[in-house]
């Protein structure tokens, strides 16, 4: 029909220039978080956009939810506004009649937020947390930053670099603070250099200086040296020791249903149902007041999106602690607002009107005439 395919390419227009200026904001959010990230020693600042893109991508499932919601809103309310439903209930359709058309242009929508929640967010996460936990073992030399007190992978030593030479690994005006079973040293020199001796890292420092103190003792030992090597950690090459329930495969929480399992299964799923109700919820709402003014709905949308994934959030803590059983909060959040959205919008097809009865009315009484 003529009618549905205007719908829909109107929707498509609104649902794209939407996206474009959600994922514009999100990107420029997570590029500022996660440069504050990178500046606190959390990621490798070479990796921030990297960063910044599986971040975006494991939000994309809120995001083209909130994107969809807010074209149904949006343009159905402007069909409103312009008396374009006029048409349509002059016709002999009602509001009921859109949902199809709705779910023709959201069901490709839908397929890719249910993919994106169950595929690709734990794919993301686990790429997150990879890179964050490989910087974390990184070798003592690649913690090395010039002119910055760094601290080594087992937190024994402090090193300090004034300058280095970029690709040679060596540097001037070299500083290090050891402190290792009870003894506390402290080793400065001119100029260091990094060599490879028998497999492992040493750093050779130059026409320098060591001090070493033993605690409880007053002695201090001082030593002047020409050439002095110090061992340095490489990097830890070993695997992730611990991998968050966000981070794992569907698969993998399907087959061991631990309580965090089951409340990041509910989060996922609950992604994918949300988004087939705010298609629902934007038709049931979707209307003009002119007492309100035009931005009312688009409030409105804001208002039940930070609600209902604000829900979705607290259902999941609510089932890791075991407080509320998964099936019960399914049925009571994402049924409930199906229910509630679809009793809504009846009541809007069907032009029902509920009154209150006027107050003191009863059966009237026979009036009696005195004689």
């Amino acid at each position: 029909m003529l009618f549905h395919s205007s719908i829909r390419k109107e929707l498509a227009r609104s649902f794209g220039a939407t996206l474009v200026v959600l994922v514009t904001v999100v990107m420029t959010m997570t590029l500022i978080r996660t440069l504050g990230e990178a500046g606190r020693g959390v990621f490798n600042p070479a990796d921030v956009m990297i960063i910044m893109g599986y971040t975006v991508l494991s939000d994309m499932p809120t995001i083209l939810s909130m994107c969809l919601f807010i074209a149904v809103l949006s343009v159905l309310t402007r069909m409103f506004r312009d008396s374009e439903m006029v048409i349509w209930f002059g016709s002999g359709y009602g509001l009921t009649s859109l949902i199809k058309p709705l779910f023709r242009f959201a069901w490709p929508i839908l397929l890719v937020i249910t993919a994106l929640a169950l595929l690709i967010l734990p794919w993301a996460y686990g790429r997150i947390e990879d890179m964050r936990d490989r910087y974390e073992k990184r070798g003592d030399i690649a913690r090395i930053e010039p002119g910055q007190f760094q601290e080594s992978a087992n937190g024994e030593r402090v090193f300090f670099i004034e300058k280095d030479a970029s690709g040679q690994q060596a540097g001037s005006n070299v500083f290090i603070a050891t402190h290792k079973n009870d003894k506390e040293t402290i080793t400065s020199s001119r100029s260091g250099h990094v060599e490879v001796i028998n497999g492992e890292k040493f750093l050779i420092l130059q026409n320098g200086q060591r001090l070493e103190k033993t605690a409880g003792k007053p002695d201090l030992t001082v030593a002047v040296f020409k050439n002095y090597g110090a061992q340095v950690d490489a990097d830890d090459q070993s695997a992730r020791s611990f991998v968050p329930s966000a981070a794992k495969s569907t698969l993998e929480l399907l087959s061991d249903p631990t309580k965090p399992h089951v409340a990041e299964l509910s989060w996922r799923v609950g992604l994918a149902l949300a988004a087939i109700n705010f298609v629902v919820i934007g038709l049931a709402a979707a209307g003009v007041n002119p007492r309100v003014g035009r931005t009312a709905n688009l409030g409105f949308a804001f208002m039940a999106f930070i609600v209902y994934f604000n829900l979705l959030i607290l259902g999941k803590s609510w089932i890791e602690t075991g407080q509320v059983h998964v099936g019960v909060y399914l049925l009571a959040l994402h049924g409930g607002a199906l229910g509630l959205a679809s009793l809504w919008l009846a009541k809007r097809h069907n032009n029902w009107v509920f009154k209150r009865p006027p107050i003191g009315s009863g059966s009237p009484s026979s009036a009696k005439v005195a004689p």
